[in-house]
Order: structure tokens, then sequence, then C-alpha cells
């Protein structure tokens, strides 16, 4: 398969393995899914009795004193002790598979491509960190920037990273960092030819 490289006026060829998967919108619900859940972390937190420090000695003798015997000041019948039925933090991890989650990536890129949505440039930089220059750069490459855009560069160039961050609904990862929500939040996605071929060793089965 070729893809046209925006701002060379020529074309690269692109895996079919890769980028012309059929779309599986159940795997990837499961998939987008999952990462959200795992993104959660559970916050709620008490201490019970064998969490609460102190509490070694026996507070006093077991008879003779005409006070209820007791063993522990972490006792929750204590003010300091634990708490009896104590909150935990809940735990989201969800499993994904490695492989689904591989199929669901391919999946994703294959429907952004059928619906023109996944452009290819030469090179995502710019020679100062200006939002100014940044919004002319992605104006030369695309003409709708009010949309939700997502850079995708072989490493990150600072200088771009910098000059976006204050430009709303766009945003800059490299290959490393591509996961199923940013590609299905993305109204357009804009990425390197460099970072194509990275992309595409990362997605091979």
């Amino acid at each position: 398969m070729d893809i046209k490289v925006i701002n060379e006026d020529s074309k690269i060829k692109i895996s079919d393995d890769i980028f012309g998967c059929k779309y599986n919108e159940a795997l990837i619900h499961q998939v987008v899914t999952s990462y959200l859940t795992n993104q959660r972390s559970g916050t709620r937190a008490q201490k019970n009795r064998s969490a609460v420090s102190g509490g070694g000695a026996k507070p006093w003798r077991q008879k003779g004193t005409g006070r209820a015997r007791a063993g522990t000041i972490r006792s929750p019948l204590f003010r300091t002790g634990g708490v009896t039925f104590a909150a935990k933090s809940k735990i989201y991890n969800k499993k994904v598979n490695k492989k689904a989650y591989k199929v669901a990536i391919k999946s994703i890129l294959s429907e952004l491509i059928k619906q023109k949505r996944f452009n290819v440039v030469n090179v995502l930089s710019i020679k100062e960190p200006k939002t100014k220059i940044a919004q002319e750069m992605l104006k030369k490459i695309i003409t709708d920037t009010d949309k939700k855009i997502l850079l995708i560069q072989s490493e990150i160039d600072s200088n771009l990273y910098l000059g976006i961050r204050n430009i709303p609904k766009i945003s800059c990862i490299d290959v490393s960092a591509i996961n199923p929500v940013d590609l299905v939040y993305a109204e357009n996605i804009i990425i390197e030819k460099d970072a194509i071929k990275l992309l595409e060793k990362r997605l091979e089965s």
C-alpha cells in the first residue's frame, strides 16, 4: 500500500498487514476500556489494627485495675486504634493480551487511513518554541486546525512540544507513547515519515 507524503508531494510504501486490517469495533472497545481502567488508581484507604503503629506492649495488667482487659492500644476501641472494617484501595488493573492489543491498534490505524484522517509528512519540527510558528506549520499541512490533532514523531522535538502546548486540542507524542485512546480521540493524525517505520517495527507480529 502506498500513502502520500504531504509536504514532499511523493509517496511511501506502508505495510498492508498493519495499515490494511479490518475494522474490529468490539476489540477496539475492549482495549480502549481496559486502557482507561488501568489508568485509574484506588485512593481510598484506612488502617486496620495491624497497620496502625504502636501497641507492642499490653497497656495495663490483666486484673486489679478496675478497667476492662485490653491487649493492645491498636484495638478499634481506642481513640488512636485501627478501623474495624477498614476500607482498602481497589485495584482496577485489567489485563489485555499483547497480541489483541496490537491487532486493535492496527485496526484503528487502518480505519484512520480509510477515513483519510491519517496524514504523513516528511518532518515535524520548528526552529523556535513559539505557538505562532507552530500554528503556521500546521496550517501548511492541514486546513482544519480546530479539530483534535495528534502529532506523532520518531522522537519528541522540544521546540514543537513547547510550541503546541498552548494550542487547544493538539497534542504531540513519540511512537513509543502511541496508545488506543489517543488514536481514537484524535480527529486527525499527522505522523512523520520516519515514525511510520518505527511504528511498523513495533506492531510486527
